[in-house]
């Protein structure tokens, strides 16, 4: 007579993930308040936090938007990202926050209520201004607790911007996922006191700054973008499996600059983002109300537009024209024109079309 069969052992289920005071079972989705404080009226303030948290070990992502109040085009982004079908095989836990600055959410406005800006307030302090102790609750309940990070942003006060991602491209690993996010052009851009990103780092934390579109509206492509970004950094941190689309390599710049007006008037120019520019080029020009008088507009030298002032009515000095400089700007605009291709054909809100990321 053969011996019965051993049955495996059930292998040991991850710990829960705890985060204000919340436990979430390994393979469990919850919605968690972080409670920052209460409107003049009594009603509480909290940061809704999303926890998926993964059967299997892995990374630990923060994925989050509207730290500047006005900017919600990544809101919409994260709404799809957490409607993918892909987060049910997830490895490692998720972290999602569409509204960091509730505040200003609310009232559609880039500050928090004390006029400050909370990119401006990290880490943050228990005893200090507002946004000073917002941007605390989220060190301490958020980035503290996870090992990557990516935050998404768009262009503010009348501007737009063409996706891209502002990174250390000097720190090996932040530069491995800039590269996985996918888009055209990444920025070597230096750290800002007070940032999310500068804190985030003193924290050993590599992190990403996705920037695209304009505030106080949804763009689909860049919402796309910004979830297929998102998509492909899991990819690269193995959360997820995916077969990603060979892309080019992108447009690296080392440095960027605005160019400002050179007089007070109406702003004339056909100029977009993603559109190269040469030395010495005339972009547009400045007219006065009657068109009487126009002064022409130059770009100091060869680059890519990442960025433009949308508002026609300009004082002198205003910055009209953000320009990235560095090597390749020629192979730049082709890769560019491919990635707004993947976008093309794809309607605005069909969530199918988003959770087909592969």
């Amino acid at each position: 007579m053969s011996e019965p069969r051993k049955r495996k052992a059930p292998k040991p289920s991850r710990e829960p993930f705890e985060i204000a005071g919340v436990e979430v079972a390994s393979g469990e989705r919850q919605l968690v308040e972080l409670h920052l404080t209460r409107l003049y009226t009594s009603g509480d303030v909290v940061i809704p936090v999303h926890v998926v948290h993964g059967r299997r070990d892995g990374p630990r992502l923060f994925v989050s938007a509207a730290v500047h109040g006005d900017e919600i085009n990544g809101v919409e982004a994260i709404r799809r990202l957490l409607r993918l079908r892909l987060l049910k095989n997830l490895r490692g836990t998720l972290l999602a926050i569409p509204v960091v600055n509730v505040h200003g959410f609310l009232a559609k406005t880039r500050y928090t209520p004390d006029r400050r800006d909370l990119n401006r307030s990290f880490p943050g302090t228990a005893k200090g201004s507002l946004a000073a102790r917002v941007a605390k609750s989220f060190m301490d309940e958020v980035v503290a607790r996870c090992t990557h990070g990516v935050d998404l942003h768009t262009g503010s006060n009348h501007r737009t911007n063409l996706p891209h991602v502002r990174a250390n491209l000097d720190d090996d690993e932040t530069r491995r996922l800039a590269e996985a996010f996918g888009t055209p052009v990444l920025i070597n851009a230096k750290l800002r006191d007070g940032s999310l990103r500068q804190a985030a780092m003193e924290h050993g934390i590599p992190m990403l700054l996705f920037e695209g579109g304009e505030a106080l509206r949804f763009q689909p492509t860049v919402t796309q973008a910004a979830v297929r970004g998102v998509v492909g950094v899991m990819v690269a941190l193995g959360m997820l499996r995916s077969a990603r689309r060979p892309t080019r390599a992108p447009f690296v710049a080392s440095s960027t600059k605005w160019i400002r007006a050179p007089d007070s008037g109406l702003l004339i120019s056909d100029l977009q983002p993603g559109m190269p520019v040469e030395a010495n080029q005339q972009v547009g020009y400045i007219s006065d109300p009657f068109g009487r008088e126009e002064t022409p507009i130059f770009a100091p030298k060869r680059g890519i537009v990442i960025g433009r002032l949308n508002l026609p009515l300009i004082n002198e000095g205003d910055a009209l024209f953000h320009v990235a400089y560095g090597d390749n700007v020629g192979e730049a605009e082709a890769t560019i024109q491919e990635f707004g291709d993947q976008f093309d054909s794809e309607l605005p809100y069909q969530p199918e079309e988003v959770i087909d990321v592969d």
